[in-house]
């Protein structure tokens, strides 16, 4: 597998929302395609007007497998790129809310 970010702007009007995207996320990548995408992590963007986004972060097989992925989970996706390299200069600080 491959790792690739996934851009997802304005993609939802709620935090309540994006749980919501997020259970059916999980749902789909582990019952229906864990061969094919793993999502690794999120960030959630404060896209203003009370909309959030996310930048995600998945191992998947292919862009089109987390294209199946995203279609199966009812998410939308702007843009997808694959990970050339990681440089980690510190872990990612102790997030606020999960």
């Amino acid at each position: 597998m491959e790792l690739y970010v996934i851009l997802r702007r304005s993609g939802w009007s709620s935090g309540a929302e994006l749980e919501q995207a997020a259970a059916r996320s999980t749902r789909v990548g582990e019952e229906e395609m864990a061969d094919d995408v793993r999502w690794i992590r999120s960030y959630v963007l404060d896209e203003g007007a009370g909309t959030v986004g996310t930048v995600c972060i998945y191992e998947a097989t292919s862009p089109e497998a987390i294209r199946r992925h995203a279609s199966a989970a009812d998410l939308p996706v702007d843009e997808i790129i694959r990970v050339a390299d990681t440089v980690l200069v510190r872990p990612d600080p102790q997030a606020a809310s999960a």
